[in-house]
């Protein structure tokens, strides 16, 4: 319902009394359409428009057929006056002062354009076309263009849209309010794309503030912070076939190796300047076809005001930053990867927002999107707010954001950012530091709530996308299925595989045998939950150092040490995630001001290292025994687990109908000759990958191209020789 009101007339005057137009002229109105525009007056109409800056106004219809001129009313700039019209509809004014004379139609003669089954909707929390509500549309109303503008603000006194159309003033445009649901709206004609906008917000308690709008679908280029009328991507999708081939198949049982981009500075101009997406496109989805990644992941990308939060602090969730050009250059560049076979996953965070003032936090002048009391609102790891998922608006605003990437950028993932703060409200907070809830318990139940809601509209919507889920505690059942007591995730990245192995590896190897069980110890979880195994950004950031210089030994044991575990990752069970840099071993911490130090390649050694992910990734995509049944027990089998004083390691990788593929791990940097590895079924088998070839840097170590295999004791056997530093892969045949 919307909030009506019939204008005192002063025993039917035309102008209305003192106090009203004060009120219209100081933007403190709390019903604007019930007084402006065009209203009847005993058996005639009267109309009324507030113009700061006119000395005279003359209404018009929409052709221009005169209907009455305006006088001055009781405030400066309200003018009013009686209308020849048979019945109320749009008029246009033409007004004019001493320098300038101009004409626009007035946003107060029209009608809402939400309805009352959006109200329905909205207010049961079920909308799920939101963003197509929400925010600023350009739209045909009541037979005339313009723009519509919708926001939520319930405690509001007064509403209004301000930008460079209007002067930034808010008394000129200002909402109508529909009550049933706390949603402020207006339609101003003639209004087109690209022109910037904030909302203008009274609180209740008087406070004036200027917002963002929280559905923006573009935004200004920081520093500055307005948002941007945008138009409906307009781009002829031809990514038929690659969605159709990810709606068929179970993501679990497919190739999925992900190399994650921080899109500001993968690579940059000479002059320090970022890509744009067409850019991007150009040179990222050639690299990364090259590299046989399956998937690109991209940190944040939705707008954000401070480059060093890396896009986790968002104040724009439904904008793709400007930082990269306009937003349909976002989706030419995902429609681009899909053409090569690229899926495109996006880092997605809900877990917080920053309190910049022109973003959410206080967006109405309450604890609007976020909990009132900072023990459940307040995020102390990164003070930032944190949502109030027990708000069925903030569950719509969130759910629908995640529908939109999928339904507007057909994006193939979402990577949801820090759920392990999601899930516990004792998060990084002592005791007293948090509210148990309802039972007394350390769960955050509105925000499992949340999740499950998220996931089951995200997949019963958009078949073949995935979420993955960052969580780094045992919370049971991340990637189980809603139905069966599930969050609802499609993956769930391996944290203590990381942890566990980068250890391992940072170890002398002379010590490696004491932690020979940091290795092993993975595989007694390692289908409890459908894994990605991440060597992200995460891991060469804040003083951590590059992967490659977390390595131990001299010079080539460094770079040997990396292939080997990188060999080791790709032969085991789980889906591949490596961090922009990683795959040419950069030398330095990765920093979000600066490019890749592509310059590396020209070192051999470095570029030995980017052709063995190359020849990785072709590897794991090529044979289904190292990835048809990365998530689930019978696609694994040890070999060899317990050979703790030669800190080897042995397995098997298998899938139904394809060849099993032996992968063998030699964690010291001495040749091990004529080493027995049991296999399961005699003849030869074929060497079909060593992190020790020439080609990668490594000293040429091997087995001449294949063993065959041998029989003593009742059991069939190869004797291999491994590689110092090295992992090896054979296959029968």
């Amino acid at each position: 319902m919307t909030q009506e009101g019939t204008a005192r007339t002063a025993g039917g005057s035309v102008h209305l009394p003192v106090d009203e137009a004060s009120a219209i002229a100081s933007g403190t109105h709390g019903d604007p359409f019930a007084v402006l525009g065009v209203h009847p007056l005993g058996t005639g109409l009267v109309a009324r428009t507030f113009i700061p800056d006119a000395a005279a106004v003359a209404a018009l219809t929409l052709d221009g057929a005169p209907v009455g001129e305006l006088q001055a009313g009781a405030a400066p700039g309200l003018f009013e006056g009686a209308v020849r019209l048979s019945g109320r509809q749009p008029l246009r004014y033409k007004a004019r002062n001493d320098q300038s004379e101009w004409e626009f139609v007035d946003p107060y003669c029209f009608g809402p354009v939400l309805g009352p089954m959006d109200d329905y909707f909205i207010g049961e929390g079920s909308h799920l076309r939101l963003f197509d509500k929400m925010g600023a549309h350009l739209v045909t109303h009541e037979g005339v263009e313009g723009v519509h503008f919708a926001v939520w603000a319930p405690s509001a006194s007064r509403v209004s849209v301000v930008g460079d159309f209007n002067a930034w003033d808010g008394r000129r445009h200002a909402m109508r309010h529909r009550v049933d649901s706390g949603i402020w709206e207006i339609f101003i004609p003639g209004l087109d794309a690209g022109h910037t906008y904030k909302f203008e917000i009274l609180g209740a308690g008087g406070e004036r503030l200027l917002k963002a709008d929280p559905f923006a679908r573009r935004a200004e280029f920081r520093p500055a912070t307005a948002s941007v009328v945008a138009a409906d991507i307009r781009h002829e999708w031809g990514d038929a076939a690659h969605r159709a081939h990810w709606s068929k198949v179970d993501s679990r049982r497919q190739p999925m190796t992900t190399y994650e981009v921080h899109a500001g500075s993968w690579n940059r101009h000479h002059d320090g300047g970022f890509l744009s997406w067409d850019e991007l496109a150009d040179r990222l989805i050639p690299y990364c076809v090259e590299m046989a990644f399956t998937h690109i992941e991209f940190m944040p990308i939705s707008e954000y005001p401070y480059d060093p939060s890396w896009g986790y602090q968002t104040t724009g969730l439904y904008a793709p930053s400007a930082r990269f050009g306009e937003p349909e250059g976002f989706a030419r560049f995902v429609d681009g990867a899909h053409r090569a076979g690229l899926g495109v996953i996006l880092d997605w965070v809900p877990a917080h927002f920053p309190t910049d003032a022109h973003g959410l936090a206080r967006f109405d002048g309450t604890a609007l999107y976020e909990h009132a009391d900072p023990r459940q609102g307040f995020h102390p790891d990164w003070n930032t707010a944190i949502y109030n998922f027990g708000r069925k608006e903030v569950l719509s605003y969130l759910i629908n954001n995640a529908l939109y990437w999928a339904e507007v950028f057909h994006i193939d993932g979402l990577r949801v950012d820090a759920v392990a703060s999601m899930l516990y409200l004792d998060y990084s907070r002592k005791q007293g530091e948090w509210i148990p809830n309802a039972e007394g318990g350390r769960e955050n139940l509105e925000s499992v709530h949340f999740l499950r809601e998220m996931n089951k509209a995200v997949y019963a919507s958009h078949p073949g996308i995935v979420t993955i889920a960052e969580e780094s505690t045992s919370w049971p059942k991340v990637s189980a299925p809603v139905f069966d007591g599930g969050l609802g995730f499609g993956f769930k990245w391996n944290m203590g595989f990381m942890h566990d192995t980068l250890a391992y590896m940072q170890r002398e190897p002379v010590y490696r045998q004491h932690h020979h069980d940091e290795l092993t110890f993975g595989l007694l979880y390692a289908f409890s939950e459908n894994f990605v195994l991440p060597l992200s950004h995460d891991e060469v950031v804040h003083g951590k150092g590059s992967l490659l210089t977390k390595m131990p030994g001299d010079e080539w044991q460094k770079f040997a040490n990396l292939r080997a575990y990188y060999s080791f990752m790709w032969g085991y069970p789980g889906k591949k995630l490596l961090f922009m840099g990683q795959e040419f071993a950069q030398r330095g911490e990765w920093s979000e001001a600066r490019a890749l130090d592509w310059d590396h390649l020209d070192d051999p050694r470095h570029h030995g290292v980017q052709l063995l992910v190359r020849d990785l990734n072709r590897l794991y995509v090529a044979h289904p025994a190292l990835h048809a049944r990365d998530c689930e027990p019978e696609g694994f089998g040890w070999l060899i687990a317990d050979d703790s004083a030669n800190s080897v390691f042995a397995w098997e990788r298998r899938a139904p109908g394809t060849p099993p593929v032996v992968v063998v791990t030699n964690f010291t940097p001495v040749v091990r000759n004529a080493y027995r590895v049991p296999v399961p079924h005699g003849g030869v088998w074929r060497e079909i990958f060593n992190s020790d070839a020439t080609v990668y840097g490594g000293s040429g170590q091997g087995n001449l191209g294949s063993v065959t295999a041998l029989k003593a004791d009742g059991a069939t056997h190869l004797e291999l020789t491994l590689p110092p530093l090295a992992t090896v892969m054979l296959m029968p045949g």
